[in-house]
């Protein structure tokens, strides 16, 4: 019986590309959890800038909703929302942007926010369809920010993986580097410390 490969899929929301100090730190997470991979996987990564994702306004949000009428949920047009859910493992990287998300990482999740797909309800309320185990958020933020409540970016990955029925979610981050830049090294330093860490021990969980 061939062995089922764990799917580990990265959401990339990193609007400055390679430059983007959260990207820096999803990468040192990347080489050491490729490093440290003792069964096999693949490896699907979405880069967002680059996807042509659209608002739901207009025909395209109507074109949407007959499809859920018609329980049409086979259709080209949910095949995001059928990949994120059918992840072992999910990856997100995006910075922290006007105290939440980039707008791309948000229309990704409109897109994919699909019941019958990610999520179903019932008479009892909502419940998660998603198979991922644990998701892990990865972010920077020039303030300080983290316990505030002007932090909604990793509240809100969080919320959603309740409704997902996603259990684990792990955000790593780095704060206050345009805030203190003379200790950026010094901060960055200590976030990729924590990204390589769990790189490493990410296939132990």
């Amino acid at each position: 019986m061939k062995e089922e490969k764990t799917k580990v899929l990265m959401i990339n929301g990193c609007i400055r590309g390679r430059e983007s100090r959260t990207w820096i730190l999803a990468e040192a997470f990347l080489n050491c959890m490729r490093a440290s991979a003792t069964d096999p996987f693949t490896y699907t990564q979405l880069d967002l800038a680059q996807m042509d994702l659209r608002p739901l306004t207009g025909k395209f949000f109507e074109e949407r909703q007959k499809l859920l009428e018609e329980n049409n949920r086979m259709h080209p047009r949910f095949d995001l929302a059928r990949q994120f859910a059918e992840a072992d493992r999910i990856l997100v990287a995006a910075p922290f942007w006007d105290l939440s998300i980039p707008a791309v990482l948000k229309l990704y999740i409109e897109n994919i926010s699909l019941d019958g797909i990610t999520f179903g309800c019932n008479p009892d309320g909502m419940y998660g369809m998603c198979r991922a185990k644990d998701l892990l958020f990865f972010t920077s933020r020039g303030g300080f920010y983290e316990g505030g409540s002007m932090e909604q970016g990793a509240r809100y990955l969080q919320a959603l993986c309740g409704m997902f029925g996603i259990p684990d979610f792990r955000c790593i981050y780095a704060e206050g580097m345009d805030f203190q830049p003379e200790r950026e090294t010094e901060i960055m330093g200590r976030a990729l410390e924590e990204a390589r860490a769990a790189g490493v021990q990410y296939w132990e969980r």
